[in-house]
């Protein structure tokens, strides 16, 4: 193929050098095309925050140059930043079925659903892009439905893979188009964007119907309730579990908002399959013999007001966590959430109930990841053969991996790019390098709040919960400037008034004190005077406490 004039421009605006917030995006001279949407849960140190999303402000920059987004399948990390996305750049989705089903949902909540163009993929689909060209071949993930992505550009093919595995086994008997793969590798890939995220694990993933093995072994064991917690998007799982009731005759009720919206979907668009009268409202578990039910709950991952968690602490609305239930966590703690995990663990055991967990099984594991392993890995980079690689979705240890493993098979290591969010490459006339860097951040989302939380705030957030806040309220008389009334000094998270009586009286003295030197000085000004009594009051308070709180004046005259 004879090489164009044309410039590429490939980068991620999240989802590189982290887990989550998927977005990446491929440029071609006017034509941008978005692959994944995705939000992620916040970090520690994000005091209040629900949720983090990628900042799009190149898209909205370039807004009438992008043509679509393509979502490669449903899991929060990729379609969770959706709704914030669309309000400024509302372009056309591109999606599989019961991907846009779970996209259909979201949009639906937060009003968006009649302003979005949506349009309906799947493996053999080819839409055209302005002057790129975007076909589809299956893969398999813990959700179905998923596909990886090739875009035919005038430069070449890029390949986007997904979340990927190969399942050899798999559940809906849908296997991986390896076909497809090499058809498109035997075309010539110039540059391949490859899941990381279980580079560093040797040897291939198993398959998920080893899960519904383990999952039955536990089920023919079990003397009382089970409850079984897992990903509410892991929809063959879900599956397994309800064969295995059906096949056991137990009753199986839901609980947890997501995982009723996700089994409702995807029983409506054909991807779970319930016999008659298997499900039952959760009011109706306590008039059920114990052997007779089957609890599906989210919580898998800890979070405190999950199913699970709640249930762990009885604070569930209608059910709790009884001695001899055999509590089920179907899935390995996402990095961060080992200590949640471990928690709710430790709770379910000093309630009585048997806990079997990630490898724990009595029988194998009830649990396998939905990504691909370092064989799998070696495996898709064969298949595609590409010129150019970007290891993508994954820390930055697990990009540095892949590209180890893709040196094993032949890429030349100056044709691997390891990349950080609004790092490009750019590739021109077949030669690829390092382009100029985008504009990258979160956005946090808070309540209703999107982009409101900055760091300031998160600062301040993080003094509050450290060492707490003292305001401080005076009042001054306009004519002559002394003070009318106050200081009065309330106390918030730093010491406890009733036995700091004495603190509190000095702090209160030196307030005064510090009000008269400025009236003293002619210093009038609101700012100055502020700054002078969290100054001084600042001081007093770090050397008898060693703490140093938010000090908020409130000054006003009369």
């Amino acid at each position: 193929m004879a090489k164009s004039n044309h410039s590429i421009l490939i980068f991620a605006l999240g989802g590189v050098g982290e887990i989550g917030k998927n977005m990446y995006v491929i440029q071609c001279d006017d034509d941008i095309v978005v692959i994944d949407a995705g939000l992620k849960f916040p970090e520690e140190e994000m005091l209040g925050i629900d949720m983090v999303i990628p900042d799009i402000t190149y898209l909205e920059e370039n807004r009438e140059k992008v043509r679509g987004i393509i979502i490669t399948h449903g899991h929060e990390d990729h379609i969770g930043g959706l709704p914030y996305v669309l309000r400024h750049v509302n372009v056309p989705i591109y999606a599989t079925k019961l991907t846009l089903g779970l996209i259909e949902a979201k949009l639906k909540e937060s009003g968006m659903l009649n302003e979005t163009k949506r349009y309906l993929i799947n493996k053999d689909s080819e839409i055209r892009l302005g002057r790129l060209k975007a076909t589809f071949f299956r893969t398999n993930h813990s959700i179905p439905d998923s596909v990886g992505v090739c875009i035919d550009t005038p430069e070449g093919l890029i390949v986007h893979t997904g979340d990927f595995k190969f399942d050899q086994t798999p559940v809906n008997n849908q296997t991986a188009d390896l076909a497809k793969m090499a058809e498109i590798g035997a075309r010539g890939v110039l540059c391949l964007l490859s899941d990381s995220t279980n580079a560093e694990r040797p040897g291939f993933t198993g398959s998920e119907r080893a899960v519904g093995e383990a999952i039955k072994d536990v089920f023919s064991k079990a003397t009382g309730r089970i409850v079984v917690s897992t990903f509410a998007s892991n929809v063959h799982r879900i599956q397994q579990v309800f064969d295995a009731a059906y096949e056991h005759d137990r009753k199986v009720a839901i609980v947890g908002r997501s995982m009723v919206n996700v089994i409702n979907i995807s029983m409506e668009l054909g991807y779970l399959h319930a016999p008659d009268g298997l499900l039952v409202e959760p009011d109706e578990v306590n008039k059920l013999p114990a052997e007779k039910v089957v609890i599906l709950s989210t919580g898998s991952q800890g979070e405190p007001m999950s199913a699970l968690t709640r249930m762990a602490r009885s604070a569930h609305r209608k059910l709790d966590i009884l001695p001899g239930d055999t509590v089920v966590i179907a899935a390995t703690p996402i990095p961060g959430n080992e200590k949640y995990v471990a928690r709710t663990i430790d709770q379910l055991y000093r309630i009585g109930a048997e806990v079997i967990y990630g490898g724990h099984g009595p029988n194998g594991t009830v649990h396998v990841s939905g990504h691909g392993s370092q064989e799998d890995l070696r495996l898709m980079l064969n298949l595609m053969k590409p010129k150019f690689f970007i290891p993508i979705h994954g820390e930055y240890r697990m990009l540095r991996m892949h590209g180890i493993l893709a040196e094993q098979v032949g890429v030349p290591p100056e044709n691997i790019f390891l990349l950080d969010n609004g790092d490009t490459v750019e590739i021109s006339g077949g030669k690829a390098r390092y382009g100029p860097k985008v504009h990258v951040g979160n956005v946090l989302i808070d309540g209703l709040g999107v982009g409101d939380v900055g760091n300031i705030v998160l600062r301040d957030r993080k003094l509050l919960s450290q060492d707490g806040i003292l305001v401080v309220v005076v009042t001054l008389s306009k004519q002559n400037g002394t003070i009318l009334s106050g200081p009065d000094i309330i106390s918030r998270g730093f010491v406890y008034v009733r036995e700091s009586e004495e603190l509190l009286d000095e702090a209160n003295r030196i307030v005064t004190q510090t009000l008269q030197k400025c009236v003293e000085e002619n210093v009038n000004e609101w700012s100055s005077l502020k700054n002078n009594v969290k100054d001084a009051l600042g001081r007093y308070l770090y050397d008898q406490t060693r703490r140093r709180p938010m000090i908020l004046p409130i000054i006003m005259e009369v």
